[in-house]
């Protein structure tokens, strides 16, 4: 029995194919809303790819602007269809070609599921590179000189300011690393000597961060050096003086930014898919109910239209023993190449007369 059968005269057969070819197009935007998307999401994670450990970030957006490319070319060609088997004369040399083109449908159907779960499932790669990437930002802040460099500085202190956040993971980060240039250290001070001696890897580190950790909404001027000193500083206590600095990371900061939009992306996305695939399912019934016409002499006669010919069980054990078949057939093959090869590895024996 047949999956999905429906009944068709012509009027449902022009209505089927008017309300496919409206929907193919609406589809064709669909695609050019996708790829815009990819696009954006694109350009947002490269103004922060110096912040970030590899191009792995990429796969989405490239991803997005894949699909919706295809979205806009297989549409565009399904709504052609629609138009065309609107006339009898256009519609037979659309017919070779419907089978592989709904094969390839159901192919692109799943790329597009597949991308929207990735859109969803990406927050892990992302944490692990922003991570790293933001940790080794943080070393060549003070390379305000090195070639290649000299840009991390206003880099990191436009992210903190921007996402009102500080370190990698916190303030403290700060604290383990030097994020002050030797240009700006007086070494001939004694304060500056036993910093650096004190520590093993000769680094000047401070409990101090820099100024773009600063929260403008606190009430009193920014204590951003001797941070963890009380008595340096009057009424003074780190850990109560939550409106100093940041106290979010940025690796959060950012990781939430994108992972919403992601999300988004992702929900708009899944809408997609099951508009195409609504699209894909009418395809289907046209094709069928135009291929099941008894007279195509008279395109007024009855006709039945069906996802699938057979039960759903019926076509997956159809599937099954196809491919058992080919695997029979691969082996059969392999066999007969093989007795071949012994055949012709086989060296006459060669008998000298003396």
């Amino acid at each position: 029995m047949a999956l999905l059968k429906v009944k068709f005269n012509q009027k449902k057969r022009v209505k089927l194919a008017q309300g496919l070819w409206l929907m193919n197009w609406f589809s064709v935007f669909a695609g050019i809303l996708v790829f815009s998307m990819g696009l954006f999401l694109k350009i947002e994670l490269r103004k922060r790819s110096e912040v970030m450990d590899n191009s792995e970030s990429h796969f989405v957006p490239n991803s997005l602007i894949l699909v919706g490319i295809l979205s806009c070319a297989f549409n565009g060609f399904a709504g052609k269809i629609c138009y065309d088997s609107l006339d009898p004369a256009k519609f037979p040399k659309w017919k070779p070609l419907l089978k592989p083109y709904l094969a390839l449908c159901c192919v692109f159907n799943i790329l597009i599921f597949f991308v929207a779960l990735m859109c969803f499932l990406m927050r892990g790669s992302l944490d692990s590179t922003l991570a790293q990437g933001l940790k080794n930002g943080m070393k060549f802040y003070r390379d305000t000189d090195t070639p290649g460099r000299c840009f991390m500085k206003k880099t990191i202190d436009m992210l903190q300011i921007e996402f009102k956040c500080c370190g990698n993971n916190g303030y403290k980060d700060w604290f383990e690393i030097q994020w002050i240039s030797n240009r700006y250290l007086d070494f001939s001070s004694k304060e500056v000597k036993d910093r650096i001696k004190s520590n093993v890897d000769g680094r000047y580190l401070v409990d101090g961060v820099p100024f773009s950790c600063c929260n403008p909404s606190s009430p009193r001027p920014c204590i951003q050096y001797q941070v963890t000193n009380n008595s340096a500083h009057y009424s003074y206590d780190h850990q109560t003086e939550e409106l100093n600095l940041w106290r979010r990371g940025c690796r959060e900061a950012l990781l939430n930014y994108y992972s919403g939009m992601m999300s988004s992306m992702g929900a708009v996305i899944l809408l997609v898919w099951l508009f195409e695939m609504s699209v894909m399912v009418g395809l289907r019934l046209l094709h069928t109910s135009l291929e099941s016409i008894a007279n195509p002499e008279d395109p007024e006669c009855e006709s039945e239209g069906w996802i699938l010919e057979n039960s759903l069980k019926d076509t997956f054990k159809s599937a099954l023993e196809n491919l058992k078949k080919l695997g029979k057939f691969n082996q059969v093959e392999a066999g007969a190449e093989g007795a071949e090869g012994e055949e012709g590895g086989k060296t006459p024996a060669i008998t000298t007369v003396s």
